[in-house]
């Protein structure tokens, strides 16, 4: 035990009065924290001994607890075992309640749920007893002699046990004559001969049927033969079991014939549901029916592009994006690792003609996709020229992540003094022992500090100066323990690491790494959530110059370094389709002095300028192409009329993020379909060019997909159906633009803990009451 934690049990064991003793005194910074935190706490305990919050709060209590010494004012909030006694710190209550009482730790815990289990069982003999009163029930002729009163107690039980058997069998239960069993219901059964029980183990079966047969008398509606009408009982199946496919990936069609599902079916009144019948019959029809929606949808669209994601991975997956902001799932291939440029093109335009009407290439406006730099997205755009095929932005950023570790010094320091850090404290024992002490006194718990082998990788890098910094006050106090300097006598390796921790040029470099790394991640993250079209790219790169140099100058970093970075990246990322979609989207017209909205072209640069004149030329025909340019000219000087400009252009807040989102994302291409009519050749490159998305991110398979299309040799069948479970969950997905990953979810969900609720019970405390 700590000197904190002792200071805590033995100010609990002088009584419950030295809480609110310190409590009354005046306090300071560190008294004012400790007591809002036992504010707090407190909160969070009262709703939670009233049946809204977790079950562990009855067995743990928050207490004020002062530093060793007399007189002095609390300066800690912690929790206390009223168990046993035992404090702990009130970081995280739901892991102390885990790894205090449930795995054992609490020795009065066990003790206390096996004398609560007694009672209950007690009850279940005397409700037994209620409804059959063991008096009326004739005395048994195959009576055993016995001993004392423990047979005549055995004896009574048979018969309360052989009575309401009876009884149970005689309960009859109304169904709908149109139920599901064609057979006619089974009479009732005469009552079986009543058993003699022995006071031992063998009760225990006897015991747990004559607890059923009270509750099936306590509760007829529940009987498991009451069926649904058979049109309700269909539709809730059926909405049951597309759930199970819809789900599919992350739910298992084997947890159809979980016994625990089937109880649950069989109690709310609805036939058991097989895998067979699910990944048979009613695969197939869903199959059928997202089919023939997604085809009619691709029938109704004038043109659409092609995302293609995942060619660094087992699976391709292939979408169409329409321009009515919808995205249907087309297929899931896999491939080999790593895919050639020439299979890449044969691959998406396969894709292309099975999509398009009678093999019409000109109806795919262009394609995505998440190769950076592929070799065969500029074949494709050099043989049809028509197509403006995309590297996908969120690829870009992640991969200008890995140009930044190459070309800034700060971070070969920053991830090579980390990771030798983290392996020096994970490798030595005594170290890592300190280390772990203080964890778990800062923030209640232990753990090993990762480590970013070379070469650079975004995700393991981030984590491993993530967890650095997360330990930077237990390290710093590990590094001045007495035993930690007994260590650096003789070992130079901890003398290196002790005085590293100590340097705040060493704490400057890894946060400043950290930082710019979680600035592109987040970028990349609200990429991934929102999609963003092309013509967003030129804006969305703008905002991301602004951020690194903000990043340069809080950080005193060489910004031209930086910067060289950033448009390094830009230059291989760019398409001169942003500069064109920036210009002919009315979303980005900019009201000048007289009142007119006109396109942003002092925004782009002399090359930009350019590319948007070839660009149209190039996607129209050589007769329009002068009209085309002429029709520009026009746009350019005249622009929108305010009144139209104006409505594309309205923002609400979005109700899930509160961020201002656009009204209506479909109004920039209707502006040129119906206001914009005159200019006919420009309006025709428009509105194949500003629906088209940056991003190939839409359906990811889940790793059971990849597993059901790769696994080694496995029948055409068993492919063909798992093409078909694909097929039917991801337009599912698609249907309900849900792009998250339901891992992640739940990973978010149960690392929450109550650190929210403590939150906001923290919050709600008035600071002028402390």
């Amino acid at each position: 035990m700590s000197a904190e934690e002792a200071g805590g049990a033995s100010a609990e064991a002088s009584g419950s009065g030295s809480a609110p003793a310190g409590a009354a005194m005046v306090p300071g910074g560190e008294e004012a924290a400790a007591r809002k935190r036992y504010d707090a706490l407190m909160q969070v305990r009262a709703k939670a001994v009233k049946g809204k919050g977790a079950w562990y709060w009855a067995h743990l209590e928050p207490v004020l607890v002062p530093p060793p010494g007399s007189g002095v004012p609390p300066k800690a909030a912690r929790l206390r075992c009223v168990l046993c006694a035992a404090t702990f710190s009130a970081s995280n209550p739901s892991r102390t309640a885990s790894e205090h009482l449930k795995r054992g730790a609490c020795p009065n815990f066990a003790a206390q749920q096996g004398a609560a289990a007694q009672p209950h069982q007690a009850m279940t003999v005397s409700a037994a007893s209620s409804v059959v009163p063991i008096s009326s029930i004739p005395p048994s002729s195959q009576r055993r002699h016995s001993t004392g009163g423990g047979g005549r107690k055995r004896h009574a039980l048979a018969a309360a046990y052989a009575a309401v058997e009876a009884a149970a069998s005689q309960h009859v239960v109304v169904g709908d004559p149109s139920s599901y069993s064609p057979t006619p219901p089974t009479p009732p059964a005469l009552p079986a001969p009543r058993q003699v029980l022995s006071g031992g183990r063998g009760d225990l079966g006897a015991l747990a049927r004559l607890e059923d047969s009270v509750k099936r008398l306590k509760s007829p509606v529940a009987s498991p033969g009451a069926m649904l009408p058979r049109q309700q009982a269909e539709a809730a199946l059926a909405l049951l079991a597309e759930w199970f496919l819809e789900s599919s990936g992350s739910v298992s069609l084997a947890s159809a014939e979980h016994p625990k599902l089937k109880a649950f079916l069989r109690q709310v009144g609805l036939p058991e549901l097989s895998r067979a019948e699910l990944a048979g019959a009613r695969l197939n029809a869903r199959f059928a029916e997202a089919r023939a929606d997604a085809a009619a949808r691709i029938r109704e669209a004038r043109f659409f592009q092609l995302a293609a994601d995942g060619w660094r991975e087992q699976v391709v997956t292939l979408s169409v994006n329409l321009p009515n902001g919808a995205s249907v799932f087309q297929r899931a291939v896999p491939t080999p690792a790593p895919a050639s440029s020439d299979y890449a093109e044969q691959l998406m335009l396969e894709a292309i003609s099975s999509v398009s009407a009678s093999s019409e290439l000109h109806h795919c406006a262009g394609i995505v996709a998440d190769r950076f730099g592929s070799k065969a997205l500029r074949d494709l755009e050099h043989k049809h020229p028509w197509m403006l095929n995309l590297a996908c932005q969120v690829h870009g950023l992640s991969r200008l992540v890995r140009d930044m570790a190459r070309e800034l010094p700060l971070f070969h320091s920053a991830s090579a003094n980390c990771a030798k850090m983290a392996a020096y404290f994970n490798a030595a024992p005594t170290v890592r022992a300190l280390l772990h002490k203080h964890q778990v006194q800062e923030h209640g718990h232990a753990m090993l500090l990762r480590v970013a082998a070379p070469p650079f990788d975004r995700a393991a890098a981030f984590a491993m100066l993530e967890d650095i910094l997360t330990s930077a006050r237990p390290l710093q106090l590990a590094v001045h323990e007495e035993s930690y300097k007994l260590v650096c006598i003789d070992d130079p390796a901890a003398r290196e690491v002790g005085s590293m921790v100590q340097k705040v040029a060493f704490w400057t470099e890894v946060e400043a790494a950290h930082s710019l790394v979680k600035l592109i991640t987040d970028m990349v993250k609200e990429m991934e959530a929102e999609r963003p079209l092309v013509g967003q790219c030129l804006p969305l790169w703008e905002d991301l110059r602004g951020k690194v140099r903000g990043w340069c100058r809080k950080f005193n970093v060489d910004e031209g370094i930086a910067m060289n970075v950033v448009e390094v990246r830009f230059r291989k990322s760019y398409h001169p389709a942003w500069s064109a979609a920036f210009i002919l989207d009315p979303l980005y017209l900019i009201k000048d002095v007289s009142g007119r909205y006109l396109p942003p072209f002092k925004y782009l640069t002399p090359e930009q300028d350019k590319d948007v004149d070839r660009l149209i030329t190039r996607l129209v025909s050589p007769e329009e192409a002068h009209l085309a340019l002429m029709e520009l000219m026009k746009w350019r000087s005249e622009g929108l009329d305010p009144l139209y400009a104006q409505a594309v252009q309205v923002r609400q807040p979005d109700p899930s993020t509160g961020k201002m989102r656009i009204a209506n994302k479909q109004s920039s291409r209707l502006v040129w379909e119906t206001c914009l009519s005159d200019l006919k050749s420009l309006g025709k490159v428009a509105v194949r060019l500003i629906f088209l998305h940056a991003t190939a991110k839409g359906f990811r398979c889940a790793p059971p997909m990849s597993r059901w299309l790769t696994a080694p040799g496995s029948s055409a069948a068993g492919i063909a159906r798992a093409q078909r479970l694909v097929y039917v969950a991801a337009n599912s997905k698609l249907e309900r633009r849900d792009f998250s990953n339901d891992d992640d979810k739940d990973v978010e969900l149960l690392t929450e803990g109550d650190d929210d609720m403590l939150t906001e019970a923290t919050a709600s405390v008035d600071p002028s009451s402390v």
